[in-house]
This record gives C-alpha cells, sequence and structure tokens, in this order.
C-alpha cells in the first residue's frame, strides 16, 4: 500500500469503522469481504497482494493482533516493534483495532 498516504488510511479506517458500528450489513461485509468495502469507502482497490481483516469485537474486553509465525522461534525486529508497540497506526485513527495498513 505504498501508493496510500497514512491520512489515507486513517480516513478510510475511520469511515469502515464509523460505518460498520450502525450497518449490520456494512459490519458483515467488512469481515467476509474486506476489499470490497475498502474499495466501496475509498473508491480504490487494494493490491492484489494485499490482506485486510477486520475483527468484530463485540464481547470481548480486548482484541489482541497476534504476529505471523515464525520458524525459528523469533520474531524480527519490525515484528517485535508492532508486539510491543501495538498497531502501526500507534492509535491515531481514533479507535482501538488490529488494523495495520503500513
Amino acid at each position: 500500500m505504498s501508493d496510500w498516504s497514512q491520512e489515507e488510511i486513517q480516513t478510510a479506517t475511520r469511515e469502515i469503522v464509523r460505518r460498520a458500528a450502525t450497518d449490520a450489513d456494512f459490519r458483515a461485509r467488512a469481515m467476509s469481504d474486506p476489499a470490497s468495502v475498502v474499495k466501496e469507502v475509498t473508491g480504490r482497490d487494494l493490491p492484489a497482494d494485499f490482506k485486510v481483516r477486520f475483527v468484530d469485537s463485540e464481547g470481548a474486553n480486548i482484541v489482541v493482533p497476534l504476529p505471523p509465525v515464525v520458524s525459528d522461534g523469533e520474531l524480527s525486529d519490525e515484528q517485535l516493534e508492532e508486539v510491543a508497540g501495538g498497531s502501526r497506526c500507534g492509535g491515531s485513527c481514533g479507535v482501538s483495532c488490529a488494523l495495520s495498513w503500513a
């Protein structure tokens, strides 16, 4: 997503979260087909090799994103930073989420 600015990512994230909070159909589509809701909100396709996952936090006190499994048992510096520091958006989008588009 190198062609997306952080501001564009944050704006799209805020709008998706806002709509998912009030529209059950949109929320279900966000979880089942995230690329389609990103396109609906932004008018832009995600790169074919880029994945986004929206999770339903309803009923949970906290949602914790798990890092990818590593074969040698050690995290890379980047993965360690993500685990220690949370999502790459740093919470600046105004929501607590596991979404990281950088």
